[in-house]
């Protein structure tokens, strides 16, 4: 289940820039090391920001658009030229998008997800409670998640979910997985525990969807459920994720 959380997903060995690191060294960190965008640090290592080739070609573009006006005036003047060497001079501290968007590496791969849809963002940060950097986490390390043999995703459904969490027994309803979609198939024995089954089986990393073709023998929905037994290791596998 510990590849749930992102410090199970995230790099350790990140490609970082201090504040004072010069825009001519970051294009030169990001070009060796093939990379799109880097944190930016401070000495105790706390993240400040982050830099993207989309900041660096912004101010690019700026500074080219202020240098074409200068050229179409036909002279540089005192101020054009110092203003021209300041931008050339930017350090990541100035370059840098802050405040950084960033997570921890006990938080959930959905978690992650969501902050990197709502912020159109390609990569995350991963600090510590302190706020020092201890990885990053990119939209293909949470893909990768889906790339999960689909017997694996099998196996563990069957072990973890319907064995150990459900207590039913191995082979009691039909589970196959194919391209990351689960279907379920069968009797159960209480309505109740179908749309259960369903839930759990699609918190199962690498599950693309879930289809349901249970069926139950008895409809408890209107009953008082005086044991939680089921429930509460349902609710206990939930809250390890």
């Amino acid at each position: 289940m510990d590849h749930r959380q992102v410090g199970r997903l995230m790099n350790t060995e990140v490609v970082k820039a201090r504040s004072g690191t010069s825009f001519r060294e970051v294009v030169n960190l990001l070009s060796r090391h093939r990379k799109t965008g880097l944190p930016v640090v401070d000495a105790d290592g706390k993240v400040l920001g982050v830099i993207s080739e989309t900041d660096l070609m912004f101010r690019q573009a700026a500074q080219d658009m202020l240098q074409n006006r200068w050229y179409n005036r036909r002279r540089l003047t005192g101020s054009a030229r110092a203003a021209r060497a300041q931008k050339r001079s930017l350090r990541a501290g100035q370059l840098m998008t802050s405040p950084p968007v960033t997570i921890g590496p006990h938080q959930s791969v959905t978690e992650a997800a969501r902050l990197m849809v709502t912020g159109k963002l390609d990569r995350l940060p991963v600090v510590d409670a302190e706020g020092r950097l201890c990885g990053l986490v990119t939209r293909t390390d949470l893909l990768k998640v889906f790339l999960r043999p689909d017997e694996e995703i099998r196996e563990e459904l069957v072990t973890e979910v319907l064995v150990r969490t459900l207590a039913l027994k191995p082979g009691a309803i039909g589970v196959s997985v194919r391209a990351g979609v689960v279907t379920l198939s069968g009797r159960l024995t209480r309505s109740s525990e179908v749309p259960l089954a369903l839930r759990l089986a699609g918190r199962i990393d690498g599950v693309v969807a879930v289809i349901d073709q249970l069926e139950y023998a008895h409809d408890d929905a209107a009953e008082q459920q005086g044991e939680q037994t089921v429930r509460d290791r349902a609710q206990e596998w939930l809250r390890r994720m």
